[in-house]
Formats: structure tokens, sequence, C-alpha cells
């Protein structure tokens, strides 16, 4: 039984092709590609790799080194192993404030943003004329300056001729009650609460942006099905709206957990006169860390306290990858 020995035609044209490739090849002087050949991909990504690894991976390796020493920046580097780490935890009495602090605002920033954020991305994907407009409206505190955000709001809430605090007094003058603002800066209940509102207030476009992108991708179809069976707008929001954008809500979530665990600017800025004052009511773990690194001139103990911070991140970061498998749905059930 014979063989057809006779090359086919798209193996001819795969050859003359590979031969056009050599002949230019060998033209410019270069070697014929070859398909499975991936170091010029390399050399395309070697700028962005080294880059990372200057920028990123090396200042991160140093900074590791660096919560190992005692430095002043003056001095000689001295090798002290982890006793920044165990002085940071049995002996400085501010940590434990600061970390307290930090929680607070992860817990009342986040929450804050994502309701806030999708109650408005839902108001915004009503087919509503000028839905553009708007939406520069809602995101352009996103893209202000925060130290001039800060400095606004510093208006807003001071005692004396705040505009927060003249409205205290004229619902006092109308009502006659005995009420009178607090000084919302320098009081240790009330700091806190007034630099989340900045925040919230200056991130809360952002996450309307992302919520109104996963709303936009839910099928209009199950709507008009989910209302042809008789289902409310309540219903349709809690059974539909809220599984399909789980995966936007988790997204965000993972973000602005991390965002409000860095938080710095914010407090920096409001409450900068007296540090962080009364009693370190406003500072962050991040302000801490700028405070010992710029203003004890203790860089060890600083690195430290930053990767103090990238484990809780990396841990509370991890737990959030697992329990998302019970709540995230990435797809629409077909069954």
């Amino acid at each position: 039984m014979s063989t057809d020995s006779t090359p086919s035609i798209d193996t001819q044209n795969t050859q003359a092709s590979g031969w056009r490739q050599s002949s230019v090849g060998r033209l410019l002087g270069l070697n014929q590609w070859n398909p499975y050949q991936q170091s010029e991909a390399y050399l395309f990504l070697l700028p962005s790799l080294l880059g990372f690894l200057v920028f990123v991976v090396l200042p991160a390796l140093g900074s590791l080194g660096l919560s190992l020493v005692e430095w002043k920046l003056t001095n000689t580097p001295t090798f002290v192993g982890i006793d920044n780490y165990v002085t940071l935890f049995t002996q400085d009495k501010v940590f434990p404030i600061v970390l307290g602090n930090t929680v607070f605002y992860v817990m009342a920033i986040v929450p804050l943003q994502l309701i806030i954020g999708l109650l408005m991305a839902v108001a915004l994907n009503t087919g509503l004329k000028g839905l553009g407009i708007y939406r520069v409206i809602y995101f352009m505190p996103v893209v202000t300056n925060i130290v001039a955000a800060a400095m606004v709001f510093q208006w807003l809430f001071n005692q004396d001729f705040g505009l927060i605090s003249s409205w205290i007094w004229q619902l006092a003058d109308a009502t006659g009650w005995n009420i009178q603002p607090p000084n919302w800066l320098a009081d240790s209940f009330w700091a806190k609460p007034t630099v989340a509102v900045l925040t919230v207030w200056k991130n809360v476009g952002f996450t309307m942006v992302i919520y109104l992108a996963g709303l936009q991708g839910i099928p209009q179809v199950l709507y008009e099905a989910a209302e042809v069976d008789g289902a409310n707008r309540w219903q349709q929001f809690r059974r539909i709206t809220v599984p399909l954008i789980s995966p936007t809500t988790f997204f965000l979530l993972i973000i602005q957990m991390i965002g409000a665990f860095q938080l710095f600017a914010e407090p920096f800025v409001m409450t900068r006169v007296g540090g962080g004052e009364p009693l370190q009511a406003t500072l962050s773990i991040v302000y801490y860390i700028y405070q010992n690194a710029f203003s004890y001139q203790k860089m060890g103990t600083a690195a430290a306290i930053s990767w103090v911070l990238f484990a809780i991140i990396l841990v509370i970061t991890l737990i959030q990858l697992q329990m998302q498998k019970r709540w995230v749905h990435y797809e629409v059930d077909e069954s």
C-alpha cells in the first residue's frame, strides 16, 4: 500500500514562510524566528521587571534588614535582631492605641464606602438623563488633592466658625436646646469619625464608578423575568443584583481594606497640630511609621512597624480569599 510523499499545501506554505523569514533574518543579521523561543518576550518585559526589582523588591528586602538594626540616621547601624519587634509588642504603649485607631478606620470607612457607593451606583443605573454629568460630579472628589480637601474639612468642622458647628448653633437657637458643637478635631471621641467622614467623601466616587460598571454588566432579561414572576424591586435587588455584583464587591473590599490600613494623609493633614492629639486619637499605623522614621529618627522601629502592617494585611487578605468562596458568584447559574 503506497503512500503519497508529496508535501501538503499547508506544509509547503509553512516552509515557504519559514524560508522567507530566514532570508529576511539573514538579510538583517538576525536568526530565524522560532515560535517556541520566548527570549524576545522577556526582552520586552525586562524594563518593567527591572523597575519592579529596583523600586519594589530591593527596597522591601532593605526594609526587612533595616527592621533588624537600630539606626538613627546619624550613627552607625547596630544589629539588634528581633528586638525592635519585641519592644514594639511589649514596651511601646502607643502602638496598641495606633493599632486600635487603624482598626476603627477600617471598620468605619470600608462598610460606609461600599454601602454608599452601591446606593449611588444603583440610583445612577436607572436610565437617568445626564448620567455622565453625575458621574463626573461624584467622581471629582477622587481626583481632588487630599491636602486641599483636608483643609476644607478643617474649616467645615471648626468648632468656632465651621459650617457644621454653625448648623448646630442655629438648631440650638431655633429649639432652645442647650447644645453646642464639640471640638471636632481635638476631641478624642469625635476626631476619628471626622477623619473617617473625609475619607469616605474622598473615595466613595471611585466605589460608585466600579459598582456602576458591574451593574451595567447584569443582563436586563433577568430583571424582566423576575418582574414577570412577581418580584418587587427589593427582591430583585437582593436576589439578582447583590449576587451578580459580588465579584465587584469582593474586589472593592480587598482594595479598600488595604487602603484603610494605609491611611495617612487624612489624619496627618487634619490633625497635624499636636501630632494626632488628643492622646494620639487619630494616629494610624502609617502615620506612626512616619513619626518614628522622621520625627524620632528610629528607622529600625519604623521598618519593623511596616512589616507588622504587611503581615496584618497579608493575613486578612488570605482570610478573605478563602471566605469569598462562600459568597462570591462569578457566573450566572443556567441550570
